[in-house]
């Protein structure tokens, strides 16, 4: 077996924001990293070992890509599984298995995965026509979601009555009760080979309405500590029951009544696990790499109260991007910015993030509120 700090060539499926992050802990490791993305521009071509300009839904492309590589991983789920089951039977150690990636590219698929296994989630139904829509069982309103291909707020589409059946998607989707939530929650769980599961503290999300995405990232939660452990032995069971070597982001509803229901599942480094980088002992993308290179996880435990911030495209511009504000947000202590080296901005791009450490929690949330206010994305 290559020693992964030397002669081990890691490929990376997806070359974004979160493949960047992945390869500058890998450095660490003395990784060597070669990247496939489509986008010859995209985050992460200047800093691996090799960079292939490539579709990742082309079965030739992913095999071949993947054939030169020791052990493949991902950064973006929309790949193309056909050519990494191929590989992993050719001997290519593939992490997150493949058996695991398509179970989560299709939400159908992981609704009844939750249903079998016993993890709480809303009431469902699957769907393949407007047919089956028009005479489902579940009540208005509820939220319909297309079973492949939604992410960020996309494909997603609430329906309130009757007469917003007519823009419902016609592709086939599920259909969920709309939860009344009191807070929306997140874990990330590691696994390796040797069958170690560690958490990360639970956090808590507050989401941008308009965008439909993360905006503002707490951690640790304050939440009790009943729901804190109830979440952390829901994470570890999925974790358990899909024996997935890697990653694991696990997204959560609390309702009204203190009842975690789980919504949704991604096999790689997560927007809810940035603030790990400054905010934790072991950051999610170092947990990452040690899972699948199957060493000791590492010590999750958080250092201080992080808040992380998604700096979005402001609305309204288009083009070369300009950071606005940004010196004044250096001036202040305890706050890390990481752009993610797109050249262009469009509004609510996810064009970099920050992180804001303090002992005290309300300094901090203060901090971020102001973060906020000023770093503004701009053409």
């Amino acid at each position: 077996m290559k020693s992964f700090y030397g002669d081990l060539k890691l490929g990376i499926l997806g070359g974004g924001q979160l493949g960047r992050m992945l390869i500058q802990q890998a450095i660490n490791y003395n990784v060597t990293v070669k990247v496939l993305d489509p986008d010859r521009e995209a985050p992460c071509r200047k800093l691996c070992d090799e960079f292939v300009v490539g579709s990742l839904s082309d079965y030739e492309t992913v095999y071949n890509f993947g054939k030169k590589a020791d052990m493949v991983t991902i950064e973006i789920e929309k790949v193309n599984v056909d050519a990494l089951e191929q590989l992993e039977k050719e001997g290519v150690l593939v992490y997150p298995q493949p058996r695991i990636i398509r179970l989560i590219q299709d939400k159908g698929l992981q609704k009844q995965f939750f249903k079998e296994n016993n993890i709480p989630t809303a009431p469902f139904q699957v769907i393949s026509s407007p047919k089956q829509l028009a005479e489902s069982h579940i009540p208005f309103p509820y939220i319909q979601k297309l079973r492949r291909d939604g992410y960020d707020g996309r494909g997603v589409y609430k329906v309130i009555d009757e007469s917003y059946l007519k823009n419902a998607f016609t592709e086939p989707s599920l259909i969920e009760e709309w939860i009344d939530f009191e807070k929306e929650i997140g874990i990330i769980v590691a696994r390796n080979e040797h069958g170690e599961v560690k958490t990360f503290p639970l956090v808590e999300m507050e989401f941008n309405p308009q965008a439909n995405l993360v905006e503002f990232l707490i951690s640790p939660s304050t939440l009790p500590f009943e729901i804190q452990q109830d979440a952390a032995q829901i994470a570890t069971k999925i974790a358990e029951d899909l024996n997935i070597v890697g990653l694991l982001a696990v997204e959560m509803f609390l309702d009204k009544h203190g009842k975690i229901l789980v919504n949704e599942l991604a096999p790689r480094p997560h927007n809810s696990g940035h603030q790990t980088i400054e905010g934790n002992v072991v950051s999610q993308f170092d947990q990452h790499l040690r899972a699948i290179f199957n060493q000791p996880l590492g010590d999750t435990s958080c250092l201080n109260n992080a808040i992380m911030i998604n700096v979005l495209g402001e609305a309204g511009y288009e083009g070369p991007a300009i950071y606005q504000g940004i010196e004044k947000v250096l001036d202040c202590a305890g706050v890390y910015i990481h752009l993610y080296g797109k050249a262009l901005t469009k509004p609510f791009r996810k064009m970099g993030h920050v992180t804001i450490v303090d002992a005290d929690r309300e300094k901090a949330i203060e901090k971020a509120r102001f973060v906020q206010k000023t770093l503004k994305v701009i053409a």
